[in-house]
């Protein structure tokens, strides 16, 4: 059984001047959202084997305020291919996963996180966690989905059981939208 848990980084802040999208940091929100994730990670023991991401500010900055919430330091791989990648390319990159790793945290951007989870989780009509990612997959959230194969190689579309989808907003409602 292979778990892969994605994570898409804390809302940025649009309104800082940066020259590149690439550096474009968290806003005050985002700080607030991602410490939430993390301290629902801590809550319910979530660990993961490994963790890659992307290496853009605003994912970056994710994993600092998660670690804050989880309290605890978090060490992932940075990989340059995450940034803004599509859901093919994605994966691609779960595919080349090390086997001895059986649950995997991929840190990165929409729309990919979202075309991932819509391509590796089958459409069924009771699957209201599923519904609620097609609908959105705002900032900070987390989907866990679960493969029932022995490597990362044989990860395909629809071979996946999406068993948590949670939004920052479901934690706490003042992170939700056109909140504050």
């Amino acid at each position: 059984m292979k778990k892969l848990t994605l994570l898409r980084h804390a809302k940025s802040g649009w309104d800082d001047p940066v020259a590149r999208d690439f550096d474009r940091p968290l806003n005050p929100r985002g700080k607030r959202a991602a410490h939430r994730i993390g301290e629902y990670l801590r809550d319910h023991a979530m660990h993961f084997d490994h963790i890659l991401s992307s290496p853009a500010v605003r994912c970056v900055e994710t994993i600092e305020h998660v670690a804050q919430g989880i309290g605890e330091t978090i060490a992932p791989a940075w990989d340059k291919r995450v940034y803004l990648a599509s859901a093919v390319s994605l994966l691609d990159v779960v595919q080349e996963a090390d086997d001895r790793f059986d649950s995997l945290l991929l840190v990165g951007h929409n729309p990919g996180l979202e075309d991932l989870v819509l391509m590796l989780v089958p459409d069924r009509t009771d699957d209201e966690a599923r519904d609620q990612v097609e609908e959105k997959f705002p900032t900070a959230s987390l989907a866990e989905i679960s493969f029932p194969v022995e490597r990362w190689d044989e990860v395909r579309a629809d071979g996946g059981t999406l068993s948590l989808f949670v939004r920052p907003r479901d934690l706490d409602p003042s992170l939700g939208p056109d909140q504050a």
